[in-house]
């Protein structure tokens, strides 16, 4: 029977080294191992170029070679027969297969050896079997009904509060993920911000990492899903954001930042862009603290369930827009009582404080602002996101930015500080404030 490169893809993941075996011009053989093979698709395969050594001059000048890779359970063997197309030194694959080969070098104590320098792409002629049979293992989780299941839940959400929810949920009770976070771009593309996580002692929302840092940043970046076996330093999202800040001088600040959640030993990463009306426009992303706990079908599932998150994140969007109208029931607020609450606001980055902690900042800090000072002047609290979007005072970014998912961030910050200000929907596209203590509003310049 027909060997496919579809059904031995498990060899490919580095858990065992291949070999490739290449000739000279004059018919010289060369046999070497392999630091990585890479699936990318059902006709491809991409080989690490490290170094330039025998095995990269013999392709140069004859493209046929030979792998040998075996199955990291059974001990199966197969031989492919591939030829050499060309070499990628930036992109999508080229930084995929950087981050899986720093996961192998880390494992290995190679990491100053191990640098990518390109991704080799083969055409796979033929595969044969060589040693072994298939796996016959039974598959412990069927990603195909995970699947299902979970695109059912994303597309019964009606607003994008409980689109976040649902897909983390799903992740957790059809994939048996235990550990998660949604990140959504900024209109500036150069920062990632948490609404929402699954499985950490703090929800972490609100924090922020900037694009191309760690594998949740490398994976906005270049718009393709970052895979993780083994945690590597380079990759991890806590040096990342550490080692950005001291670069833009902010290390004397970092304690006002809300910490980035994540696990403090985490092995297996995959973190899986979430594309929207053609662009990145966020990342999902799960981890655990196993090795090689993510495979290849994994991140198939999940780009497939990222891409139907996408989607129904445009269409809520777009509901948003059209179907707020002003409130209708009470506009004016009950008194509120007790001790005033000083709210102390700094136009420079917009960031908001409640007395001494801090609370958010950005458009979201904006938007609170404008909120709050209308509530202060005139007792205000019906709001809908239509107007919110042409108040000159929050200054959204000409390049449009998600306010409604700003709005999402916003309400889950408040209620998780125990706010005295918390926001409620009231419809499609319209909210209420609700206050409880009298505030005292402060602009600091």
């Amino acid at each position: 029977m027909k060997v496919s490169l579809d059904s031995i893809r498990d060899c490919l993941e580095g858990a065992a080294p291949g070999i490739i075996a290449t000739c000279a011009a004059d018919g010289t053989p060369n046999v070497s191992y392999l630091s990585q093979a890479q699936y990318v698709d059902r006709h491809h395969v991409a080989l690490s170029f490290q170094f330039f050594n025998k095995t990269r001059a013999n392709v140069l000048v004859n493209p046929r070679a030979r792998l040998m890779v075996i199955h990291p359970v059974n001990g199966a063997l197969y031989r492919l027969t591939v030829e050499y197309l060309r070499t990628e030194a930036e992109g999508p694959l080229f930084e995929s297969m950087r981050a899986k080969l720093a996961s192998i070098a880390s494992h290995a104590g190679m990491t100053d050896v191990f640098r990518l320098l390109g991704a080799d792409v083969y055409r796979v002629l033929d595969i044969e079997s060589v040693h072994g049979v298939p796996s016959s293992l039974p598959v412990s989780l069927n990603r195909l009904a995970a699947l299902r299941a979970a695109t059912a839940r994303v597309a019964a959400c009606t607003d994008l509060d409980s689109l976040f929810g649902a897909t983390l949920a799903a992740l957790h009770e059809h994939f048996d993920v235990q550990y998660a976070m949604f990140l959504l771009l900024d209109a500036s593309a150069t920062r990632l911000y948490t609404v929402a996580s699954l499985g950490y002692p703090a929800s972490g929302v609100g924090s922020e990492i900037p694009l191309g840092a760690g594998v949740i940043g490398v994976a906005a970046r270049e718009g393709a899903p970052i895979r993780l076996f083994r945690l590597t330093a380079d990759y991890s999202y806590g040096r990342a954001i550490r080692d950005a800040a001291v670069r833009g001088g902010l290390e004397g600040v970092l304690e006002k930042e809300i910490p980035f959640p994540g696990l403090p030993e985490s092995r297996s990463q995959l973190a899986v862009p979430v594309p929207v009306a053609g662009r990145t426009a966020g990342v999902l992303f799960v981890e655990s603290p196993f090795d090689l706990r993510f495979g290849y079908d994994d991140e198939d599932a999940l780009v497939a369930l990222a891409a139907q998150v996408g989607q129904a994140m445009h269409v809520l969007q777009l509901a948003e827009d059209r179907e707020g109208q002003p409130a209708e029931g009470p506009t004016q607020a009950p008194k509120a009582r007790g001790e005033a609450v000083t709210v102390r606001h700094y136009p420079a980055d917009d960031s908001v404080f409640l007395g001494d902690d801090y609370l958010i900042k950005g458009v979201a800090g904006a938007v609170f602002w404008a909120l709050v000072s209308d509530f202060a002047n005139g007792g205000r609290i019906a709001f809908t996101n239509r107007e919110l979007r042409l108040d000159p005072r929050i200054r959204l970014p000409d390049i449009g930015d998600n306010l409604e998912a700003r709005l999402v961030l916003l309400q889950r910050r408040l209620v998780e500080r125990d706010a005295c200000v918390r926001i409620e929907r009231t419809g499609r596209g319209r909210f209420c404030l609700r206050v409880t203590r009298p505030l005292r509003l402060v602009q600091v310049r």
